[in-house]
């Protein structure tokens, strides 16, 4: 794993906003550093020309790289290891376009430099610069283990619930971490109970990830009440009321988290496939709106934008 310093990766608006806050720290700043997977030293396998263009790409200076000290105490802010972060597909696929195959992944953190700040204000710093369900913190860059590891899959296993019954759910439920609601546990008992087998942990994991609130998709379309009168119709339901009443100037709606509304007459540049030539023709232009109601991480969405490979971050 090669380690690159990059430039300034934080505005001088969010670096006074974090210092006004009660952690004692006196001076804060970030930094990009970035973690190339190579399969030998750069050296070998890169020619000094690719790693020009790599740092190019990358916006490394020689100052950059030479002011990184591995040793030195930061707090290192890096994705969870096991997982990919949406920059790291987008830079990797650009990488490659580049000519720089050899590169197998690049992966980018943010280095926070701080001082005079103590154990205790250190540990409430952290909390401030990482979100714990998709990053990970260390001590400096000399702590991080490799962010490329590979690890062989764990063996299929089954939870003995036919030998425990419903306890052999509830704790596979906290070793698994599947978030699993108490009326979700009383549906998988009852469920394989009538299959007369135990499941095995990719099926609770599926399970759990697929029936999760992902989409809240669940909570959308279930029944409610207010002050203990159930409404006659779900969350969903009273959205699509709005449109019930009044449809007008909508072409289609709820399709696919999206709705397209009338839009006006326009022309559209265009290239005419029969003539080789860019031309143009009046059209109606109508306007498309979309929503997405995702949440990560998931096995489905494992970081923002994967189901759209866009890497951006999705409405949840």
């Amino acid at each position: 794993m090669q380690i690159l310093g990059g430039g300034n990766a934080c505005s001088e608006f969010r670096l006074k906003k974090l210092l006004g806050t009660a952690v004692e720290t006196k001076t804060l700043s970030a930094r990009f550093v970035y973690f190339v997977d190579l399969p030998e030293k750069p050296s070998k396998y890169l020619d000094e020309s690719s790693y020009v263009r790599l740092c190019d790409l990358l916006d490394v200076s020689e100052d950059d790289q030479d002011s990184l000290k591995v040793d030195a105490s930061y707090l290192v802010v890096v994705p969870r290891l096991g997982t990919k972060s949406p920059w790291s597909t987008k830079a990797t696929d650009i990488i490659h376009r580049c000519g720089l195959e050899k590169v197998n992944r690049v992966e980018r953190g943010v280095c926070w430099n701080h001082s005079n700040t103590d154990l205790k204000s250190i540990d409430e710093l952290s909390k401030l610069l990482y979100d714990r369900m998709i990053d990970e913190v260390y001590p400096s860059l000399a702590a991080l283990p490799d962010l490329f590891q590979k690890h062989e899959p764990s063996p299929l296993f089954e939870i003995p619930f036919l030998e425990q019954g419903k306890t052999a759910f509830e704790q596979a439920n906290k070793e698994l971490g599947l978030a699993l609601a108490d009326d979700e546990v009383d549906y998988l008992e009852a469920e394989y109970i009538k299959a007369n087998k135990n499941p095995t942990d990719v099926e609770l994991m599926m399970f759990a990830q697929v029936n999760s609130e992902h989409c809240r998709h669940k909570i959308f379309n279930a029944s409610w009440s207010i002050d203990g009168k159930e409404m006659p119709n779900s969350l969903f339901g009273m959205v699509r009321e709005t449109h019930k009443a009044n449809p007008g100037g909508t072409l289609t709606a709820y399709a696919d988290n999206s709705a397209v509304i009338v839009g006006s007459e326009s022309k559209r540049f265009y290239a005419d496939s029969k003539t080789g030539k860019y031309d143009s023709s009046d059209e109606s232009v109508h306007i498309v709106c979309k929503v997405e109601t995702h949440n990560h991480p998931t096995a489905i969405s494992p970081f923002p934008g994967a189901a759209t490979g866009k890497g951006d971050i999705a409405v949840g």
